[in-house]
């Protein structure tokens, strides 16, 4: 099978999905994204890795992207059988960002949604296992947030 284009997976997923497929974002991308609606992304990632003519099978790379404004969460996928790739984008709000969890289509994602939750504080409903994984259970706050204050001492030691 002939490995599918970005324009050609967007319009698969746009078909199938109408709004909830908002863009393709291409320019200086590779590989481009489909900016995804956040509460559609686990659909979609699932038609992606099941769809035969798709059939997505490596999550590649999950991760959080603080623009100040607002976050996202990136997803760079790949179909070992079809040779092609693609990246899923979720916009979030600053305020109590949430989706999804994808760690029941793509195992993989369990530990790289547990990282953009610990350092972004982004939360992913239905995660097998939603908790920090780089700083101790007590720490407060998301260090890559880019509002994030530094705390002076962590039990007494200076940071």
């Amino acid at each position: 099978m002939n490995p599918l284009n970005a324009q050609a997976i967007f319009d698969t997923l746009k078909g199938k999905f109408g709004d909830s497929v908002v863009e393709l974002q291409s320019e200086g991308c590779s590989p481009a994204y489909v900016v995804v609606a956040p509460g559609s992304i686990k659909e979609v990632a699932r038609f992606l890795k099941d769809a035969p003519a798709l059939s997505f099978d490596s999550l590649m790379c999950l991760s959080g992207v603080d623009y100040k404004d607002n976050f996202a969460v990136t997803y760079h996928v790949y179909s070992m059988a079809n040779r092609h790739s693609v990246g899923l984008k979720a916009m979030l709000p600053r305020e109590n960002p949430s989706l999804p969890s994808v760690d029941d289509v793509w195992p993989a994602a369990n530990f790289q949604e547990r990282e953009a939750y610990d350092l972004l504080g982004i939360v992913f409903e239905g995660s097998k296992d939603l908790r920090r994984i780089l700083l101790p259970p007590d720490w407060e706050g998301h260090p890559l947030r880019k509002d994030y204050k530094y705390p002076e001492s962590y039990h007494g030691i200076k940071v």
